[in-house]
């Protein structure tokens, strides 16, 4: 989400707002909130509920969202003085454990303040990197966060996490959609599953 620079409660904020919608709704949620309110913990933790409610209507599941976002500032403030680069400096698995332990911060979240905030060698997983890597056959289809998680960065070198991630969704989102995947156009398509299985069902 453009904006954003590096400010690590502002990043979280802007991925609980992203979660089950569109990239446009969730910018738009993400502004309103800036321009009503401020995205900092003090100013959200001092915030009604009702009004961050209002704010990010856009994003859809507002109630649980808003819920979510006061909660996660009052525990910043009260545990943390108001900021996580603490946490973010301390090594990654220990920020890791830290972070998951305040409400409403799962494994991706984590993962995504780990790399573009802390600079740790983590690659997140969103939906469409956990496609790409099930059509590759780099996972089994059952396979959970963790476990992609620690079989891509067993891939990919420790200084090429961060374009490994991004460039994974990227990918996700142009080319391996979830619905008409364009594989005329994939470089992978001869090692995909997805493309091979439907290959098949069209010679059969």
């Amino acid at each position: 989400m453009p904006g954003l620079s590096k400010d690590p409660f502002k990043i979280l904020v802007a991925t609980i707002i992203s979660q089950n919608t569109s990239d446009r709704n969730a910018i738009e949620a993400f502004n309103r909130l800036e321009a009503s309110i401020g995205v900092s913990p003090f100013k959200i933790a001092d915030a009604d509920l009702s009004s961050i409610v209002e704010a990010i209507k856009p994003a859809g599941l507002y109630s649980r969202k808003a819920k979510t976002i006061k909660e996660v500032a009052e525990v910043i403030v009260k545990e943390y003085g108001g900021s996580l680069q603490k946490i973010l400096e301390m090594p990654l698995e220990k920020a890791r454990r830290t972070l998951l332990r305040i409400p409403g911060i799962g494994y991706k979240t984590a993962d995504v303040l780990l790399l573009f905030c802390g600079n740790k060698p983590v690659i997140p997983v969103d939906t469409h990197i956990r496609r790409v890597s099930i059509r590759l056959g780099l996972v089994d289809e059952k396979a959970d966060y963790e476990t992609i998680r620690k079989r891509l960065e067993e891939i990919f070198p420790r200084d090429k996490f961060f374009e490994a991630h991004v460039s994974m969704i990227m990918f996700g989102r142009k080319i391996c959609k979830a619905a008409k995947p364009l594989c005329d156009k994939c470089p992978f398509k001869e090692y995909c599953k997805h493309h091979l299985s439907m290959r098949r069902k069209n010679c059969s």
